[in-house]
Order: C-alpha cells, then sequence, then structure tokens
C-alpha cells in the first residue's frame, strides 16, 4: 500500500469502483479487465495494484459498497415506522431492491471465483457488509412480524436473491433464443418478483 492519508486511500479506491461499476453497465464481468479500468481513473495498471490485487476484489469492494447502501435503507425503514403491514413491508422491500439492480446484477455471477480470488481482508471486509444486510433484515422483522421466524425468513430469502436478476433482465439474444425454443415465459419485473416473495414469506398473498 502506498504511502498517503486514510482519506486519499479511500478516495483512491473509490475512484477504481466507480470506474468498474460504470464499465459494468455495458460490459460484462469477464469482458472488463484492470487496464480497461485503469482507463476510466487518473491511476496507472500498476498503481491500481496498490489497492486491489485483482479484478475480482474490485468486483467484490463494489458488491460490499452495494450491500451497505442497502443495509441503510433498511436501518432507516425500521427507524421511520413504528409499524408496518405485510403488504407494506413488501412494497417496501420490493422498492429497496428495484433500485438495487446493480446489486441483484452482482448476486447473479459467481461467487465462489470471485472470492476465492480476493485477499483475506478484502473477503472479511466484504462478509461484514453483507452481515450487517442480514442484522437489517431480522432487526426489521423483530420490529414489524414478531411472530415470524426471522432465521427461516433469511434462509430462504438471501439464497432467493441471487436469482432475480436473471428472472428480471433478459437481453435481446436471451430472449430470441426463448422464441426460438417456443418456451412460453414473461418475464417479471423486479418488484413483481421480490414483492410475492416477501408476501409468501409472510403468510400474505402473492
Amino acid at each position: 500500500m502506498p504511502k498517503g492519508s486514510p482519506e486519499l486511500t479511500a478516495s483512491r479506491r473509490e475512484e477504481i469502483v466507480n470506474a468498474c461499476e460504470k464499465l459494468y453497465q455495458t460490459m460484462s464481468f469477464k469482458e472488463i479487465t484492470l487496464k480497461d479500468i485503469s482507463v476510466e481513473t487518473s491511476l496507472s495498471r500498476p498503481s491500481i495494484y496498490n489497492y486491489f490485487q485483482t479484478k475480482e476484489e474490485i468486483f467484490l469492494a463494489l458488491m460490499q459498497r452495494e450491500y451497505e447502501n442497502w443495509s441503510g435503507e433498511l436501518n432507516l425503514l425500521s427507524e421511520n415506522n413504528s409499524q408496518m403491514s405485510a403488504e407494506a413491508f413488501a412494497d417496501a422491500i420490493a422498492h429497496s431492491l428495484e433500485r438495487h439492480e446493480q446489486l441483484l446484477k452482482l448476486l447473479a455471477m459467481n461467487h465462489y471465483d470471485m472470492e476465492e480470488n480476493s485477499r483475506p481482508e478484502r473477503l472479511t471486509d466484504f462478509k461484514a457488509a453483507y452481515g450487517a444486510s442480514l442484522d437489517a433484515v431480522r432487526a426489521s422483522l423483530g420490529k414489524f412480524f414478531p411472530d415470524t421466524n426471522a432465521e427461516s425468513f433469511v434462509f430462504v430469502f438471501f439464497p432467493f436473491l441471487f436469482g432475480v436478476y436473471p428472472y428480471s433482465v433478459a437481453t435481446q439474444k436471451q430472449l430470441d433464443a426463448m422464441r426460438d425454443a417456443k418456451l412460453e415465459f414473461r418475464m417479471h419485473s423486479i418488484y413483481e418478483i421480490v414483492y410475492s416473495c416477501v408476501m409468501q414469506l409472510l403468510g400474505g398473498t402473492k
């Protein structure tokens, strides 16, 4: 790590993650290289290695930030409401994940390879952010639905999130393939999928 203030280090890391996020909007994980990321920053490719050793670490940091932002929204949901119906809670969770489509897209990636190719300290930082999102959901459930088994909810809901993006977003190539395969399939929005899941987990209707 180069010498410099913690603020400068954090700023440089943020610049790199922002560049990765920008590229990920139009390119796939496999297409993006460290050279591509460096072009979008004020740093050279060798300089990036001072902050991230692999492309996977950068993506992990991007997903960490997404989890941190989502957890913040969930915590505000608990702080700003004294009670919520199942419908209102499902609506709020579904809208929050609509705003975090990037998180859902990242969740649809191969986590095993991403985590395997990241240093332990970077993986620990990510797991802390992921754990905070688990805690935020548990806290909301404990406050608004104390009779609900929070662990059972989390056990179903978080693995379910890995499949939301592929079921709500499709490329033209994928749509053409489904048409050619004569597959009867209707795409649903992120909101529809998440709302339905939360309602069912809370014992409500779809």
